[in-house]
């Protein structure tokens, strides 16, 4: 199925106007704004709307075991993309950079839904995931914020494996 950019991406302006909801603290209505956002694309919505919702989902849920299945679902969404992209390596997918940069903070975020729940190994090897994925974001802003993210992510790790 071949798709077209649409100008003014009414789901991802939609998804961002909760995102800013989530950022300005109303993480309740975030999550609501996301559960009908998602009950209209669900599994099989464009993969960078999958993605990204579900990305930001994961930061609005109270139970960890919750949190993690989001972030599971953005990791899946993120790879469906990447493998489309490789197939059509003629015409890269248009999304696929955008995905590809999220690929650290979803490794990231992966490793620490692992670490909250006390599964060392999974939290470990996302965490070495998000260090692989780090070299696709440049060193400042965005992606030295995340390299950031992955360091002190990788101190918890190791504190929390010390005080098993």
């Amino acid at each position: 199925m071949e798709q077209r950019e649409v100008p003014g991406d009414v789901v991802m302006t939609r998804i961002g106007q909760a995102i800013m909801l989530l950022h300005a603290g109303d993480r309740e209505e975030a999550r609501n704004r996301f559960g009908v956002i998602w009950s209209e694309i669900g599994e099989s919505g464009e993969a960078l709307h999958r993605c990204t919702l579900a990305h930001y989902m994961a930061d609005t849920q109270d139970d960890p075991e919750d949190e993690l299945a989001w972030d599971l679902r953005a990791l899946t969404a993120a790879e469906s993309l990447a493998r489309e992209a490789a197939v059509e390596r003629a015409a890269p997918h248009r999304d696929a950079g955008a995905v590809r940069a999220f690929f650290p903070s979803l490794h990231l975020n992966l490793a620490a839904d692992y670490l909250k729940l006390r599964r060392f190994g999974a939290a470990r090897i996302h965490l070495d995931r998000a260090w692989d994925a780090a070299g696709v974001v440049e060193g400042d802003g965005y992606g030295g914020a995340v390299r950031d993210g992955i360091r002190r992510m990788e101190q918890r790790l190791r504190r929390s494996v010390a005080g098993e």
